[in-house]
Parts: C-alpha cells; sequence; structure tokens
C-alpha cells in the first residue's frame, strides 16, 4: 500500500497539476506500518528517509521475486532468488572493513552494504565534506577491549582498521551526525559545512579495483532548523532537466540560485 501511496505522490509531483502537493495520503499509510511517525510527533528525517527505503525496497522486491520465480519455474532453473529492487540499484552500496593483525599482518575483509552513510563532524566551527569523509574513512586501530581475536595468531592482538568502497551506488547519501552525546546530554551541532554543488570526488576511499567514475553532483539536501526537542525541516531540489535549483518549504516552493544551496543547517545530502 506504501508502495503504491508513494507512486500516486511521485505522478502528482511531476504531472505539474497543482503548484504545490501534500504527501498527506502517502502519510497517513505509512504511520500504519510504522506507528512512530505519527502527526503529533517530531522525527528524525534520517530515520524516516530509511524507512521508507527499506519499505518500498520490500515491496518492490517482492513483485520482482515473483516475476522471478515464474521465469525460474518456465525456465526449470533452481536457485536463490536475488533480493535486487530499484531501491537496490540506486541507493545501496558496499563497504568493506580491512582488518590487518599488527602481530602476523594478516588481513582480513569484512563487506558490509549501506544506504546512508553517517559521516562526523570533526569541527565545532567551520569544515569541509572532504573533511567529514576523511574522518569517517580515516585507519583505526584497535586495542585493549577493542582487540580482535586473530585466527592465525589464535589469540587477541591489536589491530588496524581500514575502510573503503567497494561498491558505489549511483545515488550516495550523506548524513551529517550534527546530533553529539556530551555525557547524560545531547546537543546539536551548528557546524558550517562546505558542500561541493558538484565535482566530489570519491576516488581516494574507493577501492581501486572498483574505481572507474567517482566524480559525483549534489541533486538534493535536507536542512535542519532548530533544536533537539523542536525545529523544522526543509528541502533543496535541483531539477533533473532545467537543472534549477527549489527549495521546498511546506507548502512555499521557490526557485533559488545556485548560492543559496549552501547553508549551514544541512542534514541530509544526496549525490
Amino acid at each position: 500500500e506504501s508502495a503504491i501511496a508513494f507512486s500516486c505522490l511521485v505522478s502528482a509531483m511531476w504531472l505539474g497539476e497543482y503548484d504545490c502537493v501534500s504527501p498527506e495520503v502517502f502519510h497517513s499509510v505509512f504511520e500504519m506500518r510504522y506507528p512512530t511517525f505519527s502527526k503529533q510527533t517530531q522525527q528524525d528525517a534520517q530515520e524516516f528517509l530509511i524507512c521508507v527505503l527499506n519499505d518500498l525496497h520490500e515491496a518492490l522486491k517482492n513483485v520482482r521475486d515473483q516475476i522471478q520465480r515464474c521465469v525460474t519455474s518456465a525456465k526449470g532453473i533452481r536457485g536463490s532468488v536475488s533480493e535486487m529492487s530499484v531501491i537496490t540499484q540506486l541507493f545501496e552500496g558496499q563497504l568493506s572493513y580491512g582488518i590487518t593483525c599488527l602481530k602476523c599482518k594478516t588481513t582480513i575483509d569484512r563487506p558490509e552494504t549501506f544506504t546512508v552513510l553517517s559521516l562526523p563532524i570533526p569541527s565545532k566551527s567551520a569544515c569541509t565534506l572532504q573533511d567529514c569523509l576523511k574522518c569517517f574513512f580515516q585507519q583505526d586501530t584497535l586495542t585493549w577491549n577493542n582487540q580482535i581475536h586473530c585466527s592465525w595468531c589464535e589469540t587477541k592482538q591489536d589491530a588496524v582498521v581500514k575502510t573503503t568502497i567497494t561498491k558505489a551506488p549511483q545515488i550516495i547519501i550523506f548524513h551529517l551526525k550534527r546530533f553529539e552525546c556530551q555525557g547524560k546530554y545531547t546537543k546539536k551541532l551548528s557546524t558550517d559545512i562546505h558542500y561541493p554543488l558538484s565535482e566530489l570526488d570519491l576516488s581516494p576511499y574507493i577501492s581501486s579495483l572498483f574505481c572507474k567514475n567517482a566524480e559525483y553532483s549534489l541533486c538534493a539536501v535536507v536542512n535542519h532548523c532548530g533544536f533537539l526537542d523542536g525545529g523544522h525541516y526543509t528541502a533543496f531540489c535541483k531539477h533533473s532537466v532545467t537543472e534549477n535549483w527549489y527549495s521546498f518549504d511546506d507548502a512555499q516552493i521557490t526557485k533559488i540560485p545556485n548560492s543559496s544551496v549552501q547553508t549551514d543547517t544541512a542534514y541530509l545530502l544526496f549525490y
């Protein structure tokens, strides 16, 4: 039901019959499945996004599975059905955690799929998106309680972990971790993060075996104004045909210059 409601919403947006389109029908259907996202409470946009992507994937994957089962049944082929959907084709990437034992130098790779990369913010005042990426992909050393059990040494050993992208998605989503825990308290980081509108080069973080076209262009931004206990979400979106930027603030949709896309309230970045 939520997939059908979402398709109706997208159709209404692109038909251009109205100045603005309300996602109320989609939201009412969606909150029946996920009561957490009710109208009475403020929720996190990143958590909502992940739930929407997962829900659409499950719905569209089932349709694909049914078609695949018919095809394999007709051909008499047996085997596992790939859990693919348009969501995985567009948004799913893969990380590889290369863990190297510092004693015997043995390295094991642990893959992990992702749809959103949550990036730490290394500065309280100002930084760049590349600074956040360097912080996320920097090599970490595992010691003390974080030691690994090395299968070669057969004991716990210190190790280093190097993260790389082994599959870059068509659309990569960055979540800027603006909420920081300090003891019992959590506060919002208002760091001004400079992010490029085009030519974002991810090649330093992609495995050389899989690095082909590593340049990305910004296509949308989700902004959050306010504090932890209250605030307001807006969005900037780039029209895929005209390449003009638009601001979406509830029912207010306005064309904006490229210079206005850079803001210190950015929370989610879509490249």
